[in-house]
């Protein structure tokens, strides 16, 4: 019960971060700083710190040759699709879109368990995936007429929702080879992967960054995205999910669209009106019916 609890608060605190990040990451990219070079200052900065904590506390775990390859894929999934689409697809969107569309992932990981795990689908889940989904085309839709670039763009909601399909397919595919390992050993061959698939061809992207023209303040956004938005939420996501089953740890993504369209209205970063209300309500419905228990 009491490691049910911790699970739980875990959880819960990876996705304040994360919906803090979104606001904090878009604001950076309207500074200067392209979304390609946050997505490389995520892995590489993510990859150095899990590697020098893994010397500090001595994480030396053995891990097999099968395994490290399988660190490969769940890098792919968990890591690199996830972080390109939803990172390129802030720098297109608005915050506030980016952080409703990541509560799409539950419906996406019921699915996904249904096809690959064999769980029952009721009718109960059944109507939560129908109005998740017009909650998600609400938004697209709304996205591809509209004229002021704080509403969003239809490009990069369809990017964040690639990066929850991505990231469903690593809680569904890899649940596994996460419990054998501790979660510093996880990490640090994860980031290694991603950046060995990520790096070669971004890392050119980032000297080209005009530095002297970049305001401090983009750098300490960046800075956030890097160290709290990447390093500190995944050592609390990766804790949770040796825990929790996959559809609850994705349900958690509704913690996310209450802060940041919080932080991004109360900063001037997005708008919010009629349709994105109606949007959340939907979506925060189907996720309730897919997620619940009778």
């Amino acid at each position: 019960m009491n490691n049910n609890f911790w699970a739980h608060l875990l959880m819960a605190g990876a996705c304040v971060i994360w919906g803090l990040m979104s606001p904090l990451g878009k604001d950076a990219m309207n500074q200067g700083i392209g979304g390609i070079d946050i997505v490389t200052f995520r892995i590489v900065g993510s990859m150095l710190c899990f590697w020098i904590l893994s010397f500090v506390t001595n994480d030396h775990q053995h891990v097999t040759l099968r395994d490290k390859f399988l660190f490969a894929g769940a890098g792919l999934f968990g890591v690199v699709t996830n972080q390109c689409c939803f990172t390129i697809g802030l720098s297109y969107t608005a915050p506030t879109n980016a952080s409703i569309m990541t509560t799409t992932m539950p419906i996406i990981t019921l699915i996904l368990t249904a096809l690959i795990l064999h769980e029952r689908i009721t009718w109960r889940k059944v109507l939560g995936i129908a109005l998740g989904v017009s909650g998600a085309l609400i938004l697209i839709l709304g996205s591809s007429q509209a004229t002021e670039s704080k509403a969003g763009d239809i490009r990069g909601d369809l990017l964040v929702i690639g990066a929850q399909l991505s990231f469903a397919l690593y809680l569904t595919l890899f649940k596994k080879l996460i419990a054998r390992y501790r979660v510093v050993t996880c990490m640090k061959w994860m980031m290694l992967w991603a950046c060995i698939l990520v790096v070669p061809f971004t890392g050119y992207h980032v000297f080209q960054i005009p530095v002297s023209d970049i305001p401090a303040r983009a750098w300490y956004e960046t800075a956030f995205v890097v160290f709290l938005g990447t390093f500190l939420a995944y050592i609390l996501m990766m804790r949770a999910q040796k825990m929790l089953r996959p559809t609850v740890v994705a349900m958690y993504n509704y913690v996310q669209p209450i802060v940041a369209c919080l932080v991004s209205v109360a900063a001037g970063l997005a708008v919010f009106g009629l349709p994105q209300a109606a949007a959340i309500v939907m979506i925060f419905t189907g996720v309730y019916l897919v997620t619940v228990r009778k």
